[in-house]
């Protein structure tokens, strides 16, 4: 129960309602108590009636109770106006026959009464409990967003997902129903067993032995529930995130002819995860029919034991006791029995819980506690920086020293692996180095707020991502709505030499793309990607590979229109390709993570080394396509 203790501020939030619902359950409470004690005095009054018939008509006399005078005194009914006059056997049967129905017609008021207040019940504490899971899921999506890249790196979208959305909804069935149940339970066995030792209390302790058994009963099982939810809850991450990476890498599933394959893996996974919930089902199975077991134990001590002090008229019992007594056992069957439901849904939302504060627990390493930059012009400096990633364990940078005034072009060129991404990444903040200082206008980054930071760079990812939206709402997705954001879309694209291919589109740029941009090229998801970078107008560009998928021209063409609008910002390419970097203000060539060369263009080429030869090489493969 300890990892509930967090929706603790939820509850406080929504206290009014909370406390609304405590006063329905109440009222509700009430009005089933007085149903059972209309049964009473209908069964009492009946039988007295009856036994009158067998008296002299001078002796007979009917008797109405303290509390049918109170339930009635609001309506106005003069009772004793039916008991006053012979009461001859025909007189005597109407009056008992009236009075039998007026009992019945009360029934159906204090039920009706209960039943509303049962309504607003559920309106108040079932709206509550929808209301903290949306609040529950803003707030655990919110934190998903600062989390840093690492985290994701070692979860699976799957599970993330599964956590906001099942793990949720089973937190929510806690601070809905179970909540309710709870209450209901509380209150109503406090009422009615107070009311039950008010007429018997022998009776009463016979009725509610079998209870010792129930919370035993309770306790062996709460922690098995506990196990197996778990499982399953383990087992439905799992099987969300096997669906999500087979619907996101269907094109390679289908390329490959695995559709089988993948039908297969998934079968196995669902297979253990309807094993793990169908062992959490059968305790479910077995708990709800002992606790019932138990109950009826309860009605059948009441009947027995009843009819015997009935039988030796011990305690004053009536029949109109009994008939009371096994009511109030069965008004108390529900909430009894919604203890196994109670006891599973506890169990699993603690689980729940668990699973989500494990992600709520996790702090960001990725944070700026203090901001010492007043504003980002764009200088960028890199004092022997190593870096090594946590997950893997391999050594991308090692001892990287460059600078970058405000408004120059760095080019980064070097064979696969050799660090180039990392140096984005660095520069982005997307991960802190090992060792050295990563400055931005000779501010160490960690002294940087990350939003201002964050709101200069303009990034152009190696691995375009596109949203499913439309190619207007992708390109400007860094910009808030406004008149002229047409505009500057379309400029946007243009410098991207994208326009037109948009313009031949049926819809042009209201185009909705496909998960990931699956709709277009991969040409043109780069170019739209670059477009989305400019619209912003950042003081830094980061370009990594961004033209892989271009041809010659078209790179030529795009990186002259990123020249003149980027005219004044630092702008960082990375790239394979000599042709995007050779006009850059300084090159670094990366090898192993080592810086092995640096210069201007025609220094490192007529130096002759692995830049000169990556240069020549791609010299001979354009002519040989040529």
């Amino acid at each position: 129960m300890r990892s509930l203790l967090p929706l603790i501020p939820y509850f406080g939030r929504y206290w009014g309602r909370l406390s609304l619902g405590v006063l329905f359950i109440f009222l509700t409470g009430l009005f089933t108590v007085y149903t059972p004690q209309v049964v009473r005095e209908a069964f009492n009054l009946i039988s007295d009636g009856l036994a009158q018939l067998q008296l002299p008509v001078d002796q007979r006399h009917l008797e109405v109770s303290g509390e049918l005078r109170a339930w009635t005194a609001w309506t106005g009914l003069d009772l004793q106006s039916r008991l006053d006059g012979p009461l001859d056997d025909a007189s005597l049967k109407r009056t008992v026959m009236w009075f039998a129905l007026f009992h019945a017609g009360l029934f159906l008021v204090f039920t009706l009464i209960s039943g509303v207040f049962l309504f607003l019940t559920r309106q108040t504490i079932i709206v509550m409990s929808r209301l903290m899971e949306y609040d529950l899921k803003n707030s655990v999506y919110a934190h998903y967003q600062r989390l840093d890249r690492a985290f994701y790196k070692q979860h699976s979208t799957g599970d993330l997902m599964n956590r906001i959305s099942e793990d949720v909804s089973r937190v929510r069935q806690f601070v809905g129903p179970a909540v309710m149940y709870i209450l209901n339970l509380v209150v109503l066995t406090i009422m009615i067993v107070w009311v039950m030792l008010d007429v018997n209390k022998e009776l009463t302790l016979w009725s509610l032995a079998p209870l010792p058994l129930l919370s035993i009963a309770i306790y062996m099982v709460s922690e098995t529930i506990n196990k197996r939810s778990m499982a399953t809850q383990q087992q439905q991450s799992r099987l969300s995130a096997l669906a999500q990476e087979s619907f996101s890498g269907i094109r390679v599933i289908k390329a490959y002819a695995k559709e089988e394959q993948t039908v297969g893996r998934f079968r196995l996974a669902a297979r253990d995860y309807r094993k793990a919930s169908l062992a959490e089902a059968k305790v479910d199975a077995l708990f709800m029919p002992a606790i019932m077991l138990l109950v009826g134990l309860s009605t059948a001590l009441v009947i027995f034991v009843g009819c015997q002090l009935l039988i030796h008229g011990g305690n004053g019992i009536t029949g109109g006791n009994l008939a009371e007594f096994s009511l109030y056992v069965t008004k108390l069957t529900w909430p009894f029995a919604s203890l196994g439901v109670i006891t599973s849904q506890v169990q699993q939302a603690a689980v729940s819980m668990e699973r989500i504060n494990e992600f709520l627990d996790t702090r960001p390493a990725i944070f700026s506690q203090h901001d010492e930059l007043p504003e980002v012009a764009g200088a960028i400096e890199f004092r022997n920086v190593s870096f090594t990633y946590p997950e893997t364990g391999i050594q991308a940078l090692v001892n990287v020293s460059f600078r970058v005034p405000a408004g120059g072009v760095l080019a980064i060129v070097g064979h696969t692996g050799s660090g180039k991404s990392t140096v984005a990444d660095l520069i982005g903040r997307l991960y802190d180095p090992t060792s050295g200082t990563v400055l931005i206008d000779g501010v160490p980054l960690r002294a940087v707020a990350l939003e201002k930071l964050r709101n200069q760079l303009g990034i152009v990812p190696q691995d375009v991502f596109l949203f499913s939206d439309s190619i207007t709402n992708n390109i400007a997705f860094s910009l808030d709505p406004s008149p002229n954001l047409q505009e500057r879309v379309e400029e946007a694209a243009r410098t991207a030499h994208v326009h037109r291919d948009v313009m031949h589109f049926p819809k042009g740029y209201a185009t909705l793309l496909g998960e990931r941009g699956v709709t277009l090229s991969g040409g043109q998801k780069q170019r739209v990607s670059i477009a989305r970078a400019l619209i912003r107008q950042p003081r830094i560009l980061l370009l990594d590979d961004p033209l892989s998928a271009v041809d010659t021209a078209t790179e030529d063409a795009i990186l002259g229109g990123l020249r003149r609008v980027m005219k004044g910002s630092t702008t960082v390419i990375i790239s394979h390709r000599i042709s995007a970097v050779r006009a850059a203000d300084h090159i670094l060539v990366l090898g192993h993570g080592h810086v092995i060369e640096e210069g201007r263009h025609a220094e490192l080429v007529a130096e002759g080394g692995t830049y000169a030869r990556m240069h020549e090489e791609q010299l001979l493969e354009e002519a040989g396509k040529s």
